[in-house]
């Protein structure tokens, strides 16, 4: 499996197919969340994911949430073989590359509340309580670099 970090503007057509494919999977069809997937928000995303053989297994998307405080926020968080250890490798590569390719002091995220226990092994801290987000309960997380 291959861990890659890239900008929007990086990724190649079946890259970008596979993560929009993968979101889809997770967040519409498992979890039965309707929301405009496509935000815009892509355009300006570090997308950090690990493939095996073109497919994506697992993923999420970095932004600045405020770019001049150094806060970076991930998103769209997946995995699409549960329980095998690639949320961990997606999680560590992904905070060491948002480290050396984004200027950061910060990095949050909204974590869906049955999820809180898995952040926190990476340093992750609640810093919210709960609360809804498109139907779901979430909690606000960060860690500071």
């Amino acid at each position: 499996m291959d861990f890659f970090a890239k900008r929007f503007d990086e990724l190649n057509t079946t890259e970008l197919y596979e993560l929009l494919k993968a979101r889809a999977k997770i967040f519409v069809m498992e979890q039965n969340i309707h929301y405009q997937d496509m935000d815009d928000v892509d355009y300006k995303s570090l997308h950090c994911f690990l493939a095996d053989g073109g497919k994506v297994c697992a993923y999420l998307r970095a932004f600045y949430a405020d770019e001049s405080c150094g806060i970076v926020k991930i998103g769209r968080v997946l995995t699409l073989q549960h329980g095998s250890g690639i949320g961990r490798e997606l999680m560590e590569n992904s905070i060491q590359a948002i480290r050396q390719k984004m200027n950061c002091k910060k990095i949050c995220l909204d974590a869906q509340k049955h999820a809180v226990g898995f952040y926190k092994k990476f340093a992750f801290k609640e810093v919210s309580g709960d609360f809804l987000e498109e139907g779901i309960v979430h909690v606000r997380m960060e860690i500071e670099l």
